[in-house]
């Protein structure tokens, strides 16, 4: 098993790694919407948000030699489900190749830390 830190990464706002890996699984910790180079500052609105979550979670691949075209499964979680929700989708949708979108969960929460308006996982397959 693997614990990945990737330097100039996201700073973690709580104790855990980047990823963690076991038997060729990528397991990618949810992201905050903030950036690197300005942790705990979030844009405002779902699509800027959801942007630079997307950014972080291809930072983090690319740091295990991964891209999105290795993501087998994503999980988001929305704070405003049902104001976000359509704008939400659009601006995810557009970081995946035409029919290679991988599967997905979709919930509404109360909060989120930063008090975010999302947060995105990731289960990465690395080829054999």
């Amino acid at each position: 098993m693997a614990f990945h830190m990737i330097t100039g990464g996201p700073k973690p706002v709580a104790p855990f790694s980047h990823a963690t890996e076991a038997d060729g699984w990528v397991f990618v910790t949810g992201q905050m919407p903030d950036t690197p180079a300005t942790p705990g500052v979030l844009p405002e609105g779902i699509v800027a948000q959801t942007r630079n979550v997307m950014e972080n979670l291809k930072t983090v691949l690319a740091g295990i030699g991964l891209g999105l075209e290795h993501v087998v499964v994503a999980r988001a979680f929305l704070t405003e489900f049902k104001q976000d929700y359509a704008a939400f989708n659009e601006t995810y949708r557009s970081y995946f190749a035409e029919g290679r979108l991988p599967a997905r969960t979709c919930v509404g929460v109360t909060g989120l830390a930063y008090d975010a308006l999302v947060e995105i996982d990731f289960i990465a397959r690395r080829p054999a």
